[in-house]
């Protein structure tokens, strides 16, 4: 096993140790693993004016919110009331023990960055709770436990009976994660050892010989690789693998089909299907398990989805999955505006699993998604307080129509509360999205003011950023090496930069002339190689060497692939990674009449008392054979001053 120069174990605040982002990588690696590894979070602080204070509120507001909203609703009732803690009956959902879980994990993050003694006594009581659910074979399932004779409803007559909707393994998939991020955290091992004793149980049933069942909703993968990164036992990567292999092998199950990505073996899929979390979740496990085991037999199949859903999927949001009905991908190009489902979760999934692509391939496309999805798809399913969400995340709005699960604006949890306690956990891990390494390269794919170490075996690198990203392209990157080495410094030229709002021909720019962004080396212009989308600097690298990045950020049109009926003369408004949208509250309550004027200008103008501070766009229309200005806001912004209605893409004539 070859050191992995990278990551050294950490101590950290808390006591414990912290080894990677979201766990994708150990202080050595495997005989096989991602050709880059990611910057962890622990390793990186952000001190910028857009993301530092989101930071700080999933910490004071979100995580409290969650673990409150879990409390009133039984969520952790019912693990006091299965381990005997207490009388009562179990409420809910049969996946709603994820929720609990999910919330450990960004809670965990949080306790990572900045140590909290309440917090973390919080937590070990909750724990506590959890531990005496589980039963004594290693069995963790509330909604059976509490009443193993009526078991909650979709929860299967008895156990492992219902895989296809019971949520049984998908539950502890999040719990492992969680307990990895507890451990690393604070060195505990209490919830870890909880995991081990359930993943323990689940190899003892599942595998060659044994039953060859798979989960109807994919994340047990993810959590059986984190489990693995930590301990070290074979046995769950091999468990992880078994569960994507037997995806649509029809000898070892009765398949559920497209919706659960089980209509055909993995390798053999071409094009994203079903549930779109799901989908998500299975595609990013199967780049963990591609990475860790050598298996290349995976990568042309994600490969081939991805491609296929950037371009002919995905909205101009980052947003996947198109329909309500399953909360997933519809036909090719079918992207309607106003009934776009956009689950906040997919999102999530989206991101996580762009990450693993760029990890596997090393190119700028993949984080060109992950951007679009975090700046925009994701972050419009949070609002600015922290404590209210959207589940579905359309693209218009009439105002009337309550598309958020029985509301017109965001709402403080949700009966299925999955897209609450996802944002909890993703908000805390952004730093380790901004850098990555390999032995010989450094990568800078976000623009975030701050820093970062890369701690290499015998020298460790410090990378920092001014810049006011994303309302201004100027970027000053900072380079400090303990000692001078060699090495490639990688810096991300963004596609919407060069012309391209995403990777394909699902959207252009109408004027898709590339921008004209300048490179300076210790305040010298200099024309680096572009390779894979990346500005490649490669030098013997002293400290105060500095790299200033200046990304024209004009106002975009975009319009969208002819095949996109719903957009049909129609246009949107970018700038930088930022989607726009009109809403009715700054423009006289009408959003519906607007028509874009075809040769009005366009100003942007940061606006510091609008909505935490905000660049708007300012431009010329008509409305009813009238000239109408109107201003425009960042999307992710839309719906904090009421209902109203709202489009992102404008009519033109």
């Amino acid at each position: 096993m070859r050191s992995f120069p990278g990551f050294r174990r950490l101590k950290i605040r808390g006591g414990g140790f912290f080894v990677a982002l979201l766990a994708l990588v150990a202080t050595s690696r495997a005989a096989s693993d991602y050709a880059i590894f990611p910057v962890p979070f622990t390793d990186v602080k952000i001190t910028d004016s857009f993301w530092a204070p989101r930071l700080q509120t999933n910490r004071t507001a979100t995580v409290p919110a969650c673990f409150r909203r879990c409390e009133e609703t039984g969520r952790i009732d019912n693990f006091a009331i299965a381990g005997g803690l207490k009388e009562g009956k179990f409420r809910g959902n049969r996946y709603d023990d994820s929720d609990v879980f999910k919330v450990i994990e960004g809670a965990a993050y949080t306790l990572a960055l900045e140590r909290n003694p309440r917090l973390e006594k919080y937590l070990d009581d909750v724990i506590g709770k959890i531990a005496a659910a589980q039963e004594e074979d290693g069995y963790l399932y509330t909604a059976r436990t509490i009443d193993s004779e009526h078991p909650a409803r979709d929860a299967g007559e008895k156990r492992w009976s219902y895989l296809q909707h019971s949520h049984e393994l998908y539950n502890v998939g999040h719990m492992y994660e969680a307990a990895v991020a507890y451990f690393e955290a604070t060195g505990k091992r209490n919830l870890l050892e909880v995991a081990i004793r359930n993943a323990n149980l689940i190899d003892s049933v599942f595998g060659p010989g044994k039953r060859r069942d798979v989960p109807g909703h994919e994340e047990i993968e993810i959590g059986l690789v984190k489990l693995y990164r930590t301990t070290r036992d074979p046995r769950y990567l091999k468990l992880a693998k078994f569960f994507i292999d037997e995806r649509g092998n029809e000898t070892g199950h009765k398949l559920y089909g497209e919706y659960a990505q089980d209509h055909k073996p993995v390798t053999q899929q071409d094009e994203p299907l079903g549930h779109a979390v799901r989908a998500c979740y299975l595609y990013s496990g199967m780049a963990d398990v591609a990475a860790l085991t050598g298996d290349k037999s995976y990568i042309p199949a994600l490969d081939r989805i991805w491609q296929n859903l950037v371009s002919r999927r995905m909205y101009l949001t980052g947003g996947i999955g198109a329909e309500a009905g399953h909360e997933g991908f519809g036909p090719e190009y079918h992207l309607p505006n106003q009934t776009a489902y956009n689950e906040t979760c997919a999102a999530v999934g989206l991101a996580l699993w762009n990450q693993r692509m760029f990890l596997l391939h090393g190119d700028s496309k993949y984080i060109d998604v992950l951007e679009r999805v975090i700046y925009n798809g994701l972050l419009s399913g949070v609002s600015l307080t922290g404590d209210h969400f959207f589940y579905p995340n359309p693209l218009a709005s009439d105002g009337k129509t309550k598309f958020n699960h029985g509301s017109t604006e965001r709402s403080p949890w949700f009966s299925t509360a999955c897209c609450p306690v996802n944002i909890v956990r993703f908000v805390p891990s952004i730093a380790g999205y901004i850098y990555a390494a390999t032995d010989d390269a450094a990568y800078v794919n976000l623009f975030v003011d701050g820093s970062g170490v890369i701690r290499k075996k015998n020298n460790n690198v410090r990378l920092a950023q001014q810049t006011r990203y994303p309302w201004d392209g100027r970027v000053r990157i900072t380079i400090d090496p303990e000692k001078s080495e060699s090495f490639a410094l990688n810096i991300r030229i963004p596609g919407w930069v060069l012309g391209q709002p995403v990777p394909g021909d699902l959207y252009r720019y109408e004027n898709a002339r590339p921008g004209s962004p300048s490179v300076k080396l210790n305040g010298r212009i200099i024309k680096p190689k572009i390779e894979k989308g990346y500005a490649q600097i490669d030098r013997k690298w002293k400290t105060g060497d500095a790299v200033e990045l200046d990304l024209p950020m004009p106002v975009r049109k975009v319009v969208a692939n002819e095949n996109v009926k719903e957009d049909a003369g129609r246009i949107a408004l970018e700038r930088g990674p930022l989607v726009y949208c009109v809403e009715g509250v700054d423009n006289g309550g009408k959003v519906t009449p607007l028509r874009l004027s075809a040769t009005g200008d366009f100003k942007p103008e940061f606006r510091e008392d609008l909505l935490g501070g905000v660049t708007v766009i300012q431009g010329e229309g008509v409305a009813d054979s009238r000239p109408m200005k109107f201003n425009a806001i960042p999307y992710y912004a839309w719906n904090h001053r009421g209902a109203g209605e709202m489009a992102v893409w404008l009519q033109t004539k």
